[in-house]
């Protein structure tokens, strides 16, 4: 199973209403299929250009590694060698913080990855975790 861009399209809203409730900065909203491959993207007014690349960052990690931006940051404080060798092996594109979320069908299998940024790396995976699970899927944060 992969996400739809229904499914994608609900957690990008349901992520940025959650942001507008806590009154967070502007976000930026990735969804990445279970290949890695960008779904469905949206950046609010005011966020600043940049914002695309860590959102994919965030979620490229996560789902290349199947492992969610929290994991990869302790791994990464643990492991530095590791998690730098793995960036260089995927071009630089991994940002290995919170934010980074794993997505999971209800079986439990990966189905993808949204990255979510603009605010601390704490509230954006709160956010994202709002947004999967108005769309009825299961987050790893």
């Amino acid at each position: 199973m992969t996400i739809s861009l229904r499914k994608a399209r609900t957690i990008i809203r349901k992520t940025l209403e959650k942001g507008r409730e806590l009154e967070l900065k502007p976000l930026s909203v990735v969804v990445l299929d279970a290949g890695g491959h960008v779904q469905a993207f949206e950046r609010e007014d005011g966020a600043s250009p940049g914002r695309f690349a860590i959102a994919h960052g965030k979620a490229y990690g996560a789902v290349m590694l199947g492992m969610a931006g929290t994991a990869q940051m302790a791994r990464a404080e643990q492991q530095a060698y590791f998690m730098g060798a793995v960036n260089g092996l995927f071009g630089g594109q991994m940002v290995p913080v919170p934010g980074g979320v794993l997505l999971r069908d209800k079986k439990g299998d990966v189905i993808g990855a949204v990255g979510v940024t603009g605010d601390t790396s704490d509230n954006d995976a709160a956010a994202a975790m709002a947004g999967i699970d108005a769309a009825g899927l299961t987050g790893e944060i």
